[in-house]
Parts: structure tokens; C-alpha cells; sequence
């Protein structure tokens, strides 16, 4: 390599460089022999160039160019020059010149391909994770994990400008299981113990508060043993950040600055200084979700003020009994099919609707629907469906709910809860189906005002929504014990484009207040002390009021990558089901391992 190091980069060669003798080093990406003069376009991280070996050029030289194959990895040596006008290829960076080759080595060889290495991969996920070597070698991977770390770069950029500290927590801790299950760690120096994979830093970044660190921050790798799913895996990586001394308006305002950094440095893309904030009561009956995406409208209606004496008995009933109804207007969209309408009802189900309801909204066609529809006005009438029950009041309903001819009116009734997140699935499906986002574009927004306890049917008790540390806005301090379920929290979601991005709260720093949440939840005073006693026991000293926020770095950047997965952004991910079918984990160790570990695995159950 001393004498065929690289002076270039291989998507770096331009006509300016033309007559200049130059050292490339990559991989072959395609081999092709016109007439005796062969051609390999040479391919590394920057690019691509296109190589020529001339009919004159020494026959050891040809025979070397004659072997290759391709994802050879090889050195080249050559002058640049310009390629003939009507050879020039207008889609590559460096389509104005070729490589004429003066020495080639092949520094190493390669077996046949399992899939082709292009632009993007086409093989099956198993393939390609397989072989994540390969998949890597891409351009699309090349530039998405070429974007994770520019991502993290300006992370550090921003923060160590806004004077954080960057701390590492420890990834070996106390196990405090709540939510996802923990992965534990058995002890071989102290056996019958156990250490646990941090689910997040929450305890151990309070604690810096109290000693003093009012601005922390880390790239903190995150592990919660759980269900794999699109945006989620069993290891991640979130933006960690905590501050003393603040507001939910001083977090705010430096994850707005961060995000506006980060945007800007790594796709030159200028973000809003400040995002749109929404209580979670109004994101949820104009969304139908907590995460709600901004890019498109259709929002959901409040369909109640037409139910009474409709004499549809589904709804009557679902509104006497304190139950809700939310329509959603899809403009333009009557021509939707019974299956179509069917596939949207199924998801509706999935979020424990019992079902969706339809309507069309038609031109009133005079006396000839008057028999069917019940109305002969001329306006606007409702056609198929639920229709016939409302189709009397369609003009006043078309009006109140900003409808026309050609729309389509999906309902569900149900209880508020159930009918605004089933309707809100559906309005995100659409989004989907209908293209209705714009590509490209990224619509933040805080979701504040969060409910702080939920009540949790199958164990009859309160739990906290987010969790146990989380301060109780100041209106329900007082009298939170009487009604946990009124109670809201100081707490705060960062969404962008339907993902949740963040979630963060102001932090209880009052050990009194904090014994109050344990009681709420149910934990006795032993119960916590046994999980979370060193931190109750370090807010006996001091501690400043504080808050954060942690933001996911591999979602953060899927979203920027226009990707549905975080599996795209991962350099070596797990599937669907926890596995890595590259190294083959996990698998099961020497059975020493365990014996020093005091371990014995059960048998497996049939």
C-alpha cells in the first residue's frame, strides 16, 4: 500500500483533474470488455469512476483487467482524462472523465455475490443482515449511516456550544423493572446477583443533578428486552440530555436549537426556530393520536351534535350510555370500494373499535332519490352506508362539517378514548394510501399537558404514564390522591411527521412529593426503598429542580432518511425477532461459562 496508496477519492475526479496521474482504491463494481478495450468502473465510499484499460496497454496489464471480478478490491493507477463528448455520462459525478490505467493490483479477491451491491439492496431482510457486510457496501446504506454520524456530530456541535457536559452512565446498574422487561447480567464475583442493562440513564442523569452537573448530555446506548417492531429493536441509542435550574420552556428551547442544528448541518434543511405546541386532549380529538402527523389535515369532527332522534340506535346508544362519535372527512374519496372501506374498518378494530361506519356524500338527484334517501331538496344527500339515517339533515351536515359532493365519511363510536386513537389509525393509513404528505418535509411539535397516571384494568391499579419521577403540574398538587385520573403531568412529547421523537418531563425533586407518587402506584415506603433507594437517599442533599427530555437518535434518523424502519439506520441491526443472523446471536455458551457463573438452565419446556 506505500506504493498504491489513494490520492483520490473515487467519486472525487472531475475534468479539472484531467492529465493528472492518480492512485484510486475500491472495490470493482461492474466489468465490461468492448473490442479488446475492458472498462470496470471502480467503486469506495465517495462514488464512483470508470476505469479503462486501452488495446495497447501491456498485455500483463490486460490479463490482470481480464480477471477481474466484480467486488474485487483493488488499487489503480492511472492518468485522468477527459471522456469523448458522446461518451459522457451526465448521471454519474464524475461521468466527464476516465481512468486510463497504467497499473492495477488486486489486494483481494471475492467469492460469488449473494445479492447484487448497487444503488439499494433488493434482497429479503434475512439476506441482507446476513450478509450486513455487503448491504453496507450500498450507496443508500453508505449515505444513511454516513448521515447517523453527521447526526451525532452536530448533536455534540450544539450541545457542548450550549456549555453540556457529555457524562457516560454506567451499562451495568441496579435493576428498577418497570415497562420493558430488563436484560440482566449474572455476577460471577457475588453469585445469586445480578446487574441489568440500562432501559434509559433516568436515575443515574437525576443524580448528576444533584452532584452538581446542571447540563448533561450522552449518546447513551439503551437496552429493553421486549418485542422487536419497525421502530423499535432490543438495543438503541437516545440523545440523553438533563438540566437544573429550568422550565418545560428551557428544555424546549434547546432541543428546538438542536434539532434546527442538526437539520441544517446534515441535510441543509432550516427548521422553524420554535415548533407548535398541542395539549394532548386537543392532539387527540383533532388527531386521533398523541404522535399525531402534521405534513396533511383531515382532521377528526365531533359527529354528536347529529345524533339525537337519527334513529340510528348504534350511535344513540353510544352517546347516552357518556360514549362519543368522530367522523373524518376524506375529500374526493366516494369512490372508495366496499373492500377498501373494509380494509380501513380493519384497522379500525385493531385499536378496539367494534367497527367503522360509512357514508358517501352525493349530489341530491331531485325526486329520484327522495323514496331511498328521504330527502328531495336537490342539495346534497348521503348515499350508502349509514346514510339513510342522516341523509334528511346532509345539507346542514355537509355544512357543519366542511363536506361536498364526492366525499367520504368514515365514523366510529365508542368511548373517547377508543373512538379518537381507532379513527386516528385510519386518518394515518389514508395518509399513507392517499400520499397526502408531502416528501421531504418535517412537521415538529410538542405535545404537552399529558395525563400523569393511568389506570391499569387487569392489576385494578394507578400507574404512572410515563414514569414514577415525573412532577405533577402545580394546580393538582394538593389534591392528586382524589382523583389520580384528573391529575396532569409536566410532561412532554417532541413528535415529527407521526413519530414520537422524545419524551421528557419536569422531575420531582421533593422527596415528600415523591413518596406521594410511590403511594399512588402502590409501591409502600420498603417496595421503594428496595428499588429506588440511592436515589431517594441522594435528594436527601440538596437536590436543584431539574428536567430532560431524550430524544432517539435511530428514529431521529430514519425520519430523516425517509425511511419506515430504524432497522435502515442501524449498521447492524436485529431482525423482527431479536435475532442478528450474521454472528449468529444469540447462541448458547461452553457450559464452563455457566458453571463459574452459578448458573443452570432449565429444561426447555415442550
Amino acid at each position: 500500500m506505500e506504493q498504491m496508496k489513494r490520492t483520490h477519492a473515487c467519486g472525487a475526479l472531475r475534468a479539472s483533474d484531467a492529465g493528472q496521474t492518480v492512485t484510486l482504491n475500491g472495490w470493482v463494481h461492474r466489468t465490461r470488455d468492448h473490442g479488446g478495450v475492458a472498462f470496470f468502473n471502480l467503486r469506495d465510499h465517495s462514488g464512483i469512476t470508470q476505469v479503462v484499460v486501452d488495446q495497447d496497454a501491456p498485455s500483463e496489464l490486460q490479463e490482470v483487467a481480464g480477471g477481474l471480478h466484480m467486488e474485487y478490491c483493488v488499487a489503480v493507477e492511472g492518468t485522468v482524462r477527459k471522456r469523448p463528448d458522446a461518451m459522457v455520462n451526465s448521471d454519474m459525478a464524475t461521468g466527464e472523465i476516465e481512468l486510463a490505467a497504467t497499473r492495477i493490483d488486486v489486494l483481494s479477491t471475492c467469492e460469488p455475490l449473494p445479492f447484487m451491491i448497487d444503488e439499494r439492496s433488493d434482497a429479503r431482510d434475512d439476506l441482507r443482515f446476513k450478509y450486513r457486510y455487503l448491504d453496507l457496501r450500498t450507496a443508500a446504506m453508505q449515505r444513511k449511516i454516513r448521515l447517523r454520524s453527521e447526526v451525532m456530530q452536530a448533536v455534540r456541535e450544539y450541545l457542548t456550544g450550549q456549555n453540556f457536559v457529555e457524562v457516560e452512565t454506567p451499562t451495568m446498574i441496579k435493576s428498577t423493572p418497570e415497562g420493558a422487561r430488563d436484560f440482566l447480567v449474572p455476577s460471577r464475583l457475588h453469585p445469586g446477583t445480578f446487574y441489568a442493562m440500562p432501559q434509559s440513564p433516568q436515575l443515574y442523569k437525576q443524580i448528576l443533578m444533584v452532584s452538581g452537573f446542571d447540563r448533561y448530555f450522552q449518546l447513551a446506548h439503551c437496552f429493553r428486552d421486549e418485542d422487536a417492531r419497525g421502530d423499535r429493536q432490543l438495543e438503541h441509542t437516545q440523545i440523553d440530555l438533563e438540566m437544573s435550574f429550568v422550565s418545560k420552556d428551557d428544555v424546549f428551547e434547546v432541543v428546538e436549537g438542536m434539532m434546527g442544528n442538526v437539520f441544517r448541518r446534515a441535510l441543509g434543511v432550516e427548521l422553524p426556530a420554535t415548533f407548535e405546541r398541542l395539549p394532548y386532549d386537543e392532539a387527540m380529538n383533532r388527531f386521533g393520536s398523541d404522535k399525531p402527523d402534521l405534513r396533511f389535515d383531515l382532521e377528526l369532527q365531533d359527529f354528536v351534535p347529529f345524533v339525537e332522534g337519527s334513529g340510528f340506535g348504534v350511535f344513540e346508544g353510544v352517546v347516552s350510555s357518556g360514549g362519543t362519535v368522530k367522523v373524518l372527512v376524506v375529500p374526493g374519496q366516494a369512490d372508495y370500494s366496499r373492500k377498501q372501506i373494509t380494509e380501513l374498518e380493519d384497522v379500525a378494530k385493531t385499536y378496539g373499535a367494534k367497527g367503522l361506519a360509512w357514508t358517501k356524500v352525493r349530489a341530491a338527484d331531485g325526486d329520484a332519490n327522495a323514496e331511498e334517501t328521504g330527502d328531495a331538496s336537490g342539495g346534497l344527500t348521503l348515499d350508502g352506508g349509514i346514510g339513510k339515517f342522516f341523509a334528511p339533515r346532509a345539507d346542514e351536515i355537509a355544512a357543519a362539517l366542511g363536506a361536498g359532493d364526492g366525499d367520504l365519511l368514515l365514523f366510529v363510536a365508542d368511548g373517547w378514548k377508543v373512538a379518537t386513537t381507532a379513527l386516528g389509525a385510519v386518518r394515518s393509513r389514508l395518509g399513507r394510501d392517499l400520499e397526502l404528505a408531502e416528501p421531504g418535509t418535517f412537521r415538529f411539535a410538542w405535545i404537552v399537558d399529558f395525563p400523569l397516571f393511568e389506570y391499569n384494568e387487569d392489576e385494578g391499579r394507578w400507574e404512572a404514564a410515563h414514569h414514577m419521577f415525573t412532577m405533577p403540574q402545580e394546580q393538582y398538587i394538593e389534591t392528586m390522591e382524589d382523583d389520580p385520573g384528573a391529575v396532569k403531568g409536566d410532561l412532554y412529547d417532541l413528535v415529527c411527521n407521526g413519530y414520537e421523537l422524545a419524551s421528557g418531563s419536569i422531575r420531582i425533586h421533593d422527596p415528600a412529593l415523591q413518596s406521594r407518587i410511590f403511594r399512588i402506584v402502590g409501591f409502600d415506603e420498603e417496595e421503594a426503598q428496595r428499588r429506588f433507594g440511592f436515589l431517594l437517599e441522594a435528594f436527601k442533599y440538596g437536590p436543584p429542580p431539574h428536567g430532560g427530555i431524550a430524544p432517539g437518535l435511530d428514529r431521529l434518523v430514519m425520519i430523516m432518511a425517509g425511511e419506515d424502519s430504524i432497522r435502515e439506520v442501524i449498521a447492524f441491526p436485529k431482525t423482527a425477532n431479536g435475532l442478528s443472523p450474521m454472528d449468529d446471536s444469540p447462541s448458547p455458551v461452553d457450559p464452563k461459562q455457566l458453571e463459574e457463573l452459578g448458573l443452570r438452565l432449565a429444561p426447555k419446556k415442550e
